[in-house]
């Protein structure tokens, strides 16, 4: 896997866009410091702007260089609990604004799949992540459901063999105020 996992890398530092498997489903990702495959992403997905993508770190620590504070309790959440699930953050200045949403925050999941955490520690970037579909059509459960323009929209698919760690269904999404309560948006 290392091979794979440097080849991956170099390309999503070179600016290409990939098709991959994470925790949940298929996604577009690329390098999130790279404004241009960013954008592209978004041409890809025919994505409104101001609808900002998910950012994927692999590890507290990464997930802490890129948000303003985690609540404890928010962070024995991540340590303990194996579903994945995407949080909302306040952003800290570290981020391009075109990742954030208009207050300022951003979803961030840290990933616990063995492949996308390996990959996003072996680029030391976070990834962003949206689903494999276009914008307003339903997200593909499999491989097999994702759109040939999707397939023919990216610069690179990611071997099929890591589909096997998705589960097929959207992570938990929710947010937290200043005391830690958890309000949760998608479930």
């Amino acid at each position: 896997m290392q091979s794979e996992l440097s080849f991956y890398s170099q390309e999503l530092r070179k600016g290409k866009v990939i098709l991959y498997p994470t925790d949940t489903i298929w996604g577009i990702g690329c390098d999130a410091t790279n404004q241009s495959a960013v954008d592209y992403v978004y041409s890809v997905k025919k994505r409104d702007r101001n609808k900002p993508c998910i950012l994927l770190v692999e590890s507290i620590d990464h997930l802490k260089k890129y948000v303003k504070e985690i609540h404890p309790r928010i962070e024995n959440l991540l340590l303990f609990y194996n579903k994945p699930i995407t949080i909302i953050y306040q952003a800290n200045e570290t981020l391009h604004p075109s990742l954030l949403n208009e207050d300022g925050t951003i979803a961030i999941r840290l990933i616990k799949q063995d492949f996308c955490s390996k990959l996003i520690a072996h680029l030391g970037r976070p990834i962003i992540s949206t689903s494999a579909n276009i914008q307003g059509e339903p997200f593909p459960q499999s491989y097999d459901e994702i759109s040939e323009s999707i397939r023919r929209g990216v610069d690179l698919i990611v071997d099929r063999k890591f589909e096997s760690q998705t589960n097929s269904q959207p992570s938990i999404m929710l947010s937290f105020d200043k005391s830690g309560e958890l309000k949760f948006i998608r479930s």
